[in-house]
């Protein structure tokens, strides 16, 4: 009897065996691909966004900001203080700890729950990456067998980093590395001893323990981090006393977007989206043109101008009824971008005067008029056809007639302030942005040449009319910008373009260089700057000017005064400044380019030369620009600008129809 029966609870536990053995097989067989998730780990990663000179602008990540350190960049005291407090004898069990899950099992049958838990890191990785949370037989069972499994893939080393890299340690923050920066605005082996028992006692419970929210239970934890590594013999008694003592500094920040320029951040984002769809998680280092220092000065040129007129509109006010109506600024906006002239390197963008306002990119996304702005390339095709600075222009009104939806309407273009001069020159005529001879001058070049001009310079959707010639055309700055660069670099356009170079989690780089064509000759160009300069030292441009450098610019100022442009450049930057309402609303009558826009342009030189007098200061002049007198007065010329005839005269016959002239 005694023999059956032993051999019946043989057979019993034979089967039993049998199938448990047959369980965990199944159980596995149903799990094992999961493993691949921890083997091959490919986490979201932050991507970093730096300056020119290599400072940090922002970080971006999508859902999970992280910023990945290799096991070898990991302090040693940074591993033994996680492995004090979380499993002593990580390296010495197989994924699995006997005896810390005996003491569990014991103590939980005591309480009669699962209070008590006695997970690896193995199987912590293993949970947080391929498991859920929940306590059951069934997940513990699992979580073993998967953790067995993979300390024979990877080494323990191996473990620790994917380990490290992927917890959660709260405030936003994933990874330790991320985590430092975090909280001490640390790199890992800058660490004091107290800062790293910070650390590694967040992923418990990283809510609960953050020390932004809770100092003193955080604090609580790591003493129990260092009394642990002083218990094991790890640290000296010296060691374990300094870290007690210490109270670290504690940052609260999102080590997200930087203040100083947000607007460049998001349009490189843009600009690169279609080539790195995972621009935003894929851990990519991204160098960008933009000078911090040159952004800094751009952003506080736009704001000063800004301040000011609203001072302006207030002081207005209050000598109204209305005081309280701040309709012609609630709306007030503005944007600016600054490039190198040679390159098309963006240093500064300005899409908005407050980013935390408004995310609405105005320097790229936003399509304005262009007013006089575009004045200059209407003069620069009028020199390249023939015409000379010294040219003569006629200055006088005329009525133009058009049909609109079947109506015949009259159009009587004005110059600024009404007068006109009869007779001016053509550099004059675009030093003071006279309408009436500009408009006499596209019609003498003929507005099919303009059009097709224009076009060729970048312009887009370019109608065959008059009105062309007092800016009624719509732009964004990024292509006017790219259109003015054939004027500051001498004929030859470069486009303009924020990213220098990417560089992967791989280390594989992608770099970006200058896109240029020649659309003129430095001959030509040149004397088109010699006549902005003149808007800045004489004509309507003269609140730019700055002390010890050239600049050459124009203002432009739309109907109603709903834009108002500067269009500038020295010797080596070019810098475009824009104001308006949002809504297209019109602004004061004295806000115009040469009031509010021309300031900002100014204070952008006048700082930027302060932190770079390095710069050019003057523009050289081409070998093929001769000086020439025309009138008794001095002025430059071309093989294909010459001087008009000294024996030219010009007559005026007034007739009964203003819209004749003979000459």
């Amino acid at each position: 009897m005694l023999k059956f029966l032993i051999k019946f609870l043989f057979f019993i536990s034979l089967i039993v065996g049998i199938a448990a053995a047959v369980f965990l097989y199944d159980l596995y067989e149903d799990i094992k691909d999961d493993i691949d998730k921890v083997v091959n780990y490919s986490p979201k990663q932050s991507s970093q966004f730096f300056d020119k000179n290599g400072n940090l602008l922002a970080n971006t990540f999508k859902d999970e900001n992280r910023e990945y350190v290799k096991y070898d960049d990991i302090p040693a005291r940074v591993i033994e203080s996680l492995i004090a407090i979380e499993d002593t004898q990580f390296f010495e069990h197989y994924g699995v700890n006997p005896d810390a899950i005996s003491r569990a099992a014991i103590k939980n049958l005591q309480s009669g729950g699962y209070g008590e838990g006695a997970s690896t890191l193995t199987q912590q990785l293993v949970k947080l990456l391929i498991l859920t949370r929940e306590k059951t037989i069934i997940r513990k069972v699992k979580e073993a067998l998967l953790s067995l499994r993979l300390e024979t893939i990877l080494s323990k080393e191996e473990i620790l980093e994917r380990y490290l890299n992927h917890v959660y340690f709260g405030h936003g923050y994933y990874g330790v590395k991320t985590a430092s920066k975090g909280y001490f605005k640390k790199e890992l082996y800058e660490l004091s001893l107290k800062e790293i028992a910070i650390l590694v006692g967040l992923p418990r419970a990283p809510s609960f323990y953050d020390p932004t929210k809770n100092l003193q239970v955080s604090l609580a934890r790591a003493n129990q981090v260092i009394t642990r590594l002083e218990t094991l013999g790890w640290i000296t008694q010296e060691q374990y006393v300094k870290a007690i003592n210490e109270t670290p500094i504690i940052y609260n920040q999102t080590l997200t977007q930087n203040s100083t320029a947000p607007y460049a951040v998001d349009y490189a984002i843009k600009e690169l989206s279609n080539d790195f769809p995972d621009i935003l998680s894929g851990g990519y280092k991204i160098y960008l043109t933009i000078d911090s220092k040159a952004q800094e000065i751009a952003n506080e040129a736009i704001r000063t101008s800004y301040e000011e007129s609203k001072k302006r509109d207030f002081n207005i006010r209050q000598g109204s009824k209305n005081q309280d109506d701040d309709k012609f600024t609630k709306e007030l906006n503005a944007a600016m971008i600054s490039i190198e002239n040679s390159t098309g390197k963006i240093i500064a963008m300005v899409g908005g005067v407050d980013y935390n306002l408004s995310v609405f990119n105005r320097s790229t996304q936003s399509i304005r008029q262009a007013g006089s702005a575009i004045k200059p390339f209407l003069y620069q095709i009028a020199l390249n056809e023939g015409f000379n600075p010294a040219s003569q222009l006629f200055d006088i009104g005329r009525t133009y007639t058009y049909r609109e939806n079947g109506v015949q309407k009259k159009w009587q273009p004005k110059n600024s302030g009404g007068n006109f001069q009869g007779i001016v020159s053509f550099r004059d005529s675009l030093t003071f942005s006279r309408n009436l001879s500009t408009l006499n001058l596209v019609t003498d070049v003929g507005i099919g040449t303009v059009t097709n001009e224009l076009k060729r310079f970048g312009f887009k959707n370019v109608n065959p009319e008059l009105s062309v010639a007092l800016g009624a055309v719509n732009i964004n700055m990024i292509e006017f910008s790219q259109a003015y660069s054939v004027l500051s670099n001498q004929g030859t356009q470069v486009k303009p373009y924020i990213v220098e170079q990417v560089i992967d989690k791989d280390g594989n780089i992608t770099k970006f260089e200058p896109q240029t064509v020649e659309i003129t000759t430095p001959e030509q160009t040149y004397l088109i700057t010699s006549i902005l300069k003149d808007v800045v030292d004489r004509g309507t441009g003269t609140r730019a000017k700055v002390a010890g450098l050239e600049l050459a610019g124009k203002t432009g100022t739309t109907n109603e005064n709903k834009d108002a442009w500067f269009c500038g450049y020295s010797p080596s930057i070019q810098t475009l400044v824009w104001f308006g309402n949002d809504d297209n609303t019109p602004m004061r009558r004295a806000e115009m380019g040469g009031t509010i826009a021309a300031p900002a342009f100014g204070y952008f030189y006048r700082k930027y030369l302060e932190s770079h007098p390095e710069i050019p200061r003057t523009f050289t002049k081409p070998k093929d620009v001769y000086d020439g007198t025309f009138n008794g007065k001095s002025e430059l010329f071309t093989d294909l600008s010459p001087l008009p005839d000294i024996d030219t005269q010009i007559i005026i016959e007034t007739n009964e129809s203003p819209d004749v002239m003979e000459f």
